[in-house]
Formats: C-alpha cells, structure tokens, sequence
C-alpha cells in the first residue's frame, strides 16, 4: 500500500524528503492498511517540540465503533527531537513549509514521507500545464508516425 499526495507535486517545489512514523489508533490503522487516507489538504505543523499531521482524512474502519470518531483529528509524528529542531529551523530560516507527499507501510506500520517545500506560484503551474501538454502532443505525433 502507498498512497501519493499528488496535489503537493504540482502545487509545491519539494526539496529535502525525509521519513516520519505516524500515531494512529486500532481503527485508523487498519483503515490506513485499505489505504483510506486523504493528504490532498494535509500539512504538518510543529507545536512545543512536537510534530503533527492536520487536516490529513482517515475514514473510520468499517466494523469499529465510529461513535465520536473525528477522521480529521490532529495526529502526532513520530520523529527525533533532533530532527524536529533541524527541520524547525530550515523552515525559519528559508521559509518553507512541512508537507506529506506520501503514506506507506513498512511491515505492519505505517510511515509518512514528508519534504520541505516551498509555494508555487501561478505562473509556475501555468508553464508546468503547457510543458506537459507539449509532451502529450510530441509523443501522440510520433505515435501516429507524423514527423513535422
């Protein structure tokens, strides 16, 4: 199981990747196996030393108990102190944000790749657009044996 978060490769410029453990409860996690995660508004923020995932939607398992069950919530990520202090300061430092970019299991748990990314702007996405519907176009043409 391994779910992409293709919303932050065309809204972001990804640069450092780096690999965190997720706190979940027994629902989430087996959700999380059926790979019923949602990071497309996901974004991490650091609060008093720690690291946490807002906004990312994990659906209740099916056959659990859903009773007061927010999919939403604010879950906590399992990394060094070490490297939330380094990842604190390069997001001060060059004003970047802290994005998921991908959810996967490793065995029996389930980790999150993050990277520091920095916004794009609109005339950013605009020319990534043009540059691949180019590409469509060459290849489609070279399909079809045109050779203009």
């Amino acid at each position: 199981m391994k779910i992409f978060n293709r919303k932050a490769r065309f809204e972001y410029q990804l640069f450092e990747q780096i690999e965190a453990g997720i706190s979940l409860d027994g629902q989430e996690t087996k959700s999380a196996f059926l790979g019923r995660i949602n990071l497309d508004d996901a974004f991490v923020k650091i609060k008093d030393g720690q690291a946490y995932l807002l906004n990312a939607g994990l659906p209740a398992y099916e056959s659990a108990r859903t009773f007061g069950y927010d999919p939403k919530r604010n879950r906590r990520l399992l990394l060094h102190r070490k490297e939330i202090l380094a990842l604190e300061t390069k997001m001060k430092q060059k004003n970047l944000l802290l994005v998921p970019v991908a959810c996967y299991n490793k065995g029996r748990r389930i980790k999150i790749e993050l990277a520091l990314a920095r916004g794009k702007g609109k005339f950013e996405k605009k020319a990534v657009i043009k540059k691949r519907e180019l590409e469509r176009k060459a290849d489609l043409e070279y399909k079809n044996g045109r050779t203009e």
